[in-house]
Order: structure tokens, then C-alpha cells, then sequence
């Protein structure tokens, strides 16, 4: 597969194998409930992939340990990278790791930063095979009470998602950067659903099947909803061409922030975007600035 075509293609589609894709398909044909309780344990699998070789100096060169989140009963695995006193926390996405943002902590750590990171449960190298955002939500206030307070904190996808939750629930920072971050998380399950090939009416029962099983309506969870109480400068990045999650979210979620910059790129899809250097510049440019 070209690089364009995997730049066009959601990231459910590359990593979800093609046995997995027919059996959506047939299960939707036959029973939408059966198809809707599928979609939902898809839903909460994270599908994990070799390390690139863009992450591996990251990789190589922090100093990684197990952690347990008492709260959520589940270990993560941290990464410390660089050793300046300026501190900024990494929130990779779904399907993601620790070392996803590594381009962007490279050029923070050359420019006097240290960065934390983690495996979320379920994905990396930490263990465990079902995961899920109140998952991630308790990671990140787990490292603001261990390595905390953080200069800065950047969120890609789930992990600005996430990320606007922590701080929605007290986690103190100065700046917050969220890149290709969904808004709606009745727009995930949808979205979720057609890359699944699935269809909107089995979307709806997984969205409800969460809810009951989580007893509460996961909206709550929606990027723009926690925006609201949001205060500190952030700067929401998102690519027009962004076919896992779409641009709408980035204007919705900058609508509703208190002190936002909207940073609205072309052609970098929803992966590339992360080692783009002009991105990274700006980034890098936001949190300095005083």
C-alpha cells in the first residue's frame, strides 16, 4: 500500500485484519445485536503493531518501569525522556503508545524539556488486552501526582480527548496541545461502525450497549464537553484530509475553549501530522511563549 492510499485509510481499516472485517459485515446482515455487543468489544481492543522506526530512539534512550493505577486496577508502562526541569506529558491515542509523539519530544528535549509518557493498559508494552478512555483519564492524573506538574501537556486523538477530561477534573498545566482530537463520542461509534463495515442502526445499539454497560451516556466524555471547562491556553491541531477523525471536531472543540489557537493543516492525514516539522515548530513555539 502506498503512503497516500494508508494516509486515506483510517487506522481500524490497516490494523483490523480482514477475517475480523467479514465477520462485522455478516453479523450486520444477520443480527444488528449481535453486530452492535462485536462492535462493541472491538471497540474496546486496542490492536497493537511493531515499533516504527521513527520511535526507536525514544525507545532506546528513556528510562521505562510498570506502574500501577490503583484506581483503574491496571499497570501502565511510563517513559521518562530527557532530563530537563521543564516537564511535558505525551497522551498517545487509541492503538497508540508511549513513544508515538516521539518527534515532537526529540525537539522538545533539544530544547530543555523533559517528557513523560505511557503505555495505556492494553496497549505497548503494557499489559492487558481490553482498554478504554476512563483508562487513559486515570493514567494521566496517576503521572500528574508522580511527575507532575507538567509545563505543557500534548494529546494526540483519545489522548486529547483524555487530556481535556484530566484537566476538566483538576489537573493543573500552564499549556495544552490537542492534535487530531474527536469531539462527539456519538461520532466515534459511528465512525467506528462504517470502518467495521457496519451500519449506522448497529452503531447506535453499541453506543447504547456502552452506556448501560458504563451506566452513564459516554458523551459526557465529548472533547467540546470538557472544553467547557477548560481555561488555559491550547492549541487545537487538526488536518483537513484527516480521515479517522474528522476536521469538524477541531472547530467544535476551538469554539468551545475559553483561549484556544486553531492550527488547520493539508495533507497530513491523521498520523503524519505528528512528525511534521512545522507542526512541531509550532508546537514547540506555543508552549515557550510566555
Amino acid at each position: 500500500m502506498t503512503k497516500n492510499k494508508k494516509d486515506h485509510t483510517p487506522v481500524q481499516r490497516l490494523l483490523v485484519p480482514n477475517y475480523i472485517l467479514a465477520i462485522s459485515k455478516l453479523l450486520t446482515i444477520v443480527s444488528p445485536w449481535l453486530a452492535s455487543r462485536f462492535a462493541a468489544r472491538l471497540f474496546l481492543t486496542p490492536f497493537k503493531y511493531a515499533l516504527p522506526e521513527r520511535e526507536k530512539e525514544m525507545d532506546r534512550n528513556s528510562i521505562q518501569k510498570k506502574e500501577y493505577v490503583k484506581k483503574i486496577n491496571r499497570e501502565i508502562v511510563t517513559y521518562q525522556y530527557g532530563e530537563g526541569s521543564k516537564k511535558v506529558l505525551l497522551v498517545h491515542g487509541w492503538s497508540g503508545r508511549g513513544t508515538q509523539l516521539s518527534k515532537i519530544a526529540q525537539a522538545l528535549k533539544q530544547q530543555g524539556y523533559s517528557c513523560v509518557s505511557f503505555d495505556a493498559p492494553g496497549h505497548g508494552k503494557a499489559d492487558g488486552k481490553m482498554s478504554m478512555m476512563p483508562f487513559f483519564i486515570e493514567a494521566v492524573h496517576h503521572l500528574d501526582d508522580n511527575y507532575g506538574p507538567f509545563d505543557a501537556v500534548i494529546g494526540h486523538s483519545l489522548g486529547g480527548m483524555a487530556s481535556l477530561r484530566a484537566i476538566k477534573e483538576g489537573l493543573n498545566t500552564k499549556k495544552l496541545i490537542i492534535i487530531g482530537t474527536a469531539n462527539k463520542v456519538t461520532e466515534i461509534t459511528r465512525d467506528f461502525a462504517q470502518n467495521m463495515k457496519m451500519n449506522d442502526k448497529v452503531a447506535r445499539k453499541m453506543k447504547k450497549y456502552l452506556d448501560n454497560h458504563f451506566n452513564a451516556d459516554m458523551d459526557i466524555l465529548s472533547g467540546a464537553e470538557s472544553a467547557k471547562d477548560v481555561q488555559i491556553p491550547t492549541l487545537v491541531v487538526h488536518d483537513e484530509e484527516d480521515v479517522d477523525v474528522r476536521v469538524n471536531s477541531a472547530y467544535e472543540i476551538h469554539e468551545t475553549l475559553q483561549e484556544s489557537e486553531l492550527l488547520i493543516t493539508k495533507g497530513l492525514g491523521h498520523r503524519r501530522i505528528l512528525g511534521n516539522k512545522e507542526v512541531i515548530n509550532r508546537i514547540t513555539d506555543f508552549i515557550a511563549a510566555q
